[in-house]
């Protein structure tokens, strides 16, 4: 083997898996090595000096490789290899150069073998990392671990034409796959294709982030914690989520994610240079006060997941840590909606507060200095997130720009539509079979104003009956409504009122959850809100007549959505969630706690 430099020549022989001459039970392992100086401008001495370090580094390496597969082999009970025999002479294919390019600190190797045997030989004559180098910007890493990441690296040189990542972006994806090469090739080619159709290697000099997310984005950067890493705070309770993809819509708001997850990758770097050590990966800290049902408009849930099954899948093992502070009762019904697109490992690395929890011994003092812990958190550090708030409705995007947008055709296809008319509601059948589930939904009040209602009862309502004058194509005011609760019933017998009856005016959103307490028939009712009277004078106020005359006067229509959370997932969601040694099971046991119902419902405009 022959190492070529630019002012030196080593000669290198290995001898690999050679039978001992005394004994054809051992196998042995020689190498040897000559080295010829030809200039290096009177520091000849100390070229041969470090050239012999580096020689015996990698003599000690390449054992700890055997050592390594041995003790594999052991573990699997193989305790005996047949002796290798060559094949005849009649089948030796030529012999043809094999070029393995060059890795960080490695020079390149010229080898002559058969073709067949190519994979054999980037796996055996390799040449290792250099210590130094590792230490300095990739971390601890075993052999077995070093040599995939050599392997890979090689891989990606000999076939991939665009630009070849570093070895802590390569790192990244092995780590991800618990250093299963195949496997992580497989993800990696797939997000080196993704970031070159979507040209994110120039994100963040091309991306311009639109003025709404400057005031309205509750995220930001921040110091960074304990270990070095680059600090990312998210107000989550703060931001409207419906706002910012009313305003901006899927793509848009994507894109500023990742841009913040390139500039996480970038920051990395730098703290690896200030720190000198590898920092590969961020913190993130999500406040979430103020977290409420209106969080839980579905197409921004969908919208979430979407990013998060983006991030996961391009930039894996950049999260170390994910602090959540302040979580409050509904942060679980989040939570069990979004776990299932979470990866397991990164799922391990969350911290979760209830209350003020965070304040005491195992808080945010443990992982942050004192010194930088924001002054929203009760620190005194001044931090630059932006408050957030609602996103004014007269930044949405109008009709035409929505003519193809994404999250208006999935509230279009998931949503259903209901006509309510005075004296004729529109009612849902939910069966439940387990206490402890929980009911979500989430509607829009399009036209006129209605009252939203949840019932129970023990008993299955009885299907509404078919509209006689709907058998000669007339169609009444109720026609297109379903009407359960049958009119000989009687409340507190029959059935019962779960919650507090829910007015709603038109152009309100309203988003909300319950969790069962009996199993059964729960029945969610929206009905007309007839026009108040006066308290005194039994006549209408004139500002209500003057409403009532802008819409129909016995209409009104809604778009709504519901879903129901199983309780063994439900429960499932929080045990995971507890695991995370955390101090969330005392919030966790008072949300899915079956000895009272609670429900949850917010309304925005």
């Amino acid at each position: 083997v022959k190492h070529f430099g630019s002012t030196m020549i080593v000669l290198k022989l290995c001898s690999i898996n050679k039978v001992h001459p005394e004994n054809e039970e051992w196998t042995c392992f020689e190498q040897s090595a000559s080295l010829d100086i030809k200039s290096f401008f009177g520091f000849e001495s100390t070229v041969e000096k470090i050239a012999m370090k580096q020689y015996a580094s990698s003599i000690k390496k390449g054992k700890e490789i055997i050592e390594y597969y041995l003790r594999e082999l052991e573990e699997e009970g193989i305790t005996c290899v047949p002796r290798w025999s060559p094949c005849p002479p009649s089948h030796t294919k030529p012999m043809v150069p094999v070029v393995i390019p060059a890795l960080p600190i490695t020079p390149t190797i010229t080898i002559e073998a058969p073709p067949e045997s190519m994979n054999e030989i980037q796996v055996l004559c390799l040449d290792k990392l250099d210590a130094d180098y590792i230490k300095r910007y990739l971390g601890d890493l075993t052999p077995l671990q070093e040599s995939c990441l050599i392997r890979l690296r090689c891989w990606l040189q000999e076939t991939h034409k665009g630009k070849i990542p570093k070895d802590e972006h390569i790192l990244r994806f092995l780590r991800a796959r618990d250093f299963n090469i195949d496997k992580a090739r497989e993800i990696l080619c797939q997000s080196l294709t993704w970031r070159k159709q979507h040209q994110v290697d120039y994100l963040l000099d091309t991306w311009s982030s639109p003025h709404v997310l400057h005031d309205y984005y509750t995220g930001g950067w921040h110091h960074h914690d304990k270990d070095g890493r680059p600090l990312y705070i998210l107000r989550l309770g703060h931001m409207d989520t419906k706002g910012l993809v009313r305003a901006l819509g899927e793509e848009s708001l994507l894109r500023h994610v990742l841009s913040i997850n390139e500039e996480g990758l970038r920051r990395c770097e730098e703290n690896t240079k200030v720190f000198g050590r590898p920092i590969s990966c961020w913190t993130c800290l999500v406040d979430l006060e103020g977290l409420n049902m209106r969080h839980l408009w579905r197409p921004g849930v969908k919208a979430l997941l979407r990013i998060i099954e983006v991030v996961e899948a391009n930039y894996p093992e950049t999260l170390g840590r994910l602090l959540i502070l302040r979580a409050p009762r509904v942060f679980p019904v989040l939570w069990t909606l979004v776990s299932p697109f979470i990866d397991e490992n990164t799922r391990k690395k969350f911290l979760i507060y209830a209350g003020n929890d965070y304040q005491g011994p195992g808080g945010l003092v443990d992982y942050i200095d004192k010194e930088i812990i924001p002054d929203f958190l009760g620190g005194e550090c001044m931090c630059e997130v932006p408050e957030g708030g609602l996103v004014p409705k007269s930044l949405y995007r109008t009709a035409e720009e929505l003519e193809n947008d994404e999250i208006r055709l999935w509230t279009e296809t998931i949503y259903q539509s209901a006509s309510i008319f005075k004296g004729a509601p529109h009612e849902l059948l939910i069966e439940i079979i387990d206490a402890s589930s929980v009911i979500t939904w989430d509607f829009d009040v399009c036209k006129g104003d209605v009252i939203f209602n949840i019932y129970h009862s023990k008993r299955a309502p009885q299907p509404p009956r078919k509209d006689p004058l709907a058998t000669h194509g007339i169609t009444s005011p109720a026609g297109n409504n379903m009407q359960l609760i049958d009119k000989s019933w009687l409340l507190g017998q029959d059935y019962s009122m779960v919650e507090s009856p829910l007015t709603c005016k038109e152009g309100e959103s309203v988003q909300g959850s319950h969790v069962t307490r009996w199993p059964g028939f729960y029945i969610l009712q929206w009905k007309f809100h007839s026009m108040p009277a006066c308290a005194t004078t039994n006549l209408p106020r004139v500002d209500d007549v003057l409403a009532t005359l802008q819409v129909s006067s016995h209409k009104c229509k809604v778009m709504y959505y519901t879903e129901v959370l199983g309780s063994e997932d439900f429960r499932g969601s929080m045990t995971s969630l507890e695991s995370s040694h955390s101090g969330f099971s005392q919030l966790s046991a008072a949300t899915t706690s079956s000895s009272q119902s609670q429900s949850n419902s917010m309304i925005s405009r």
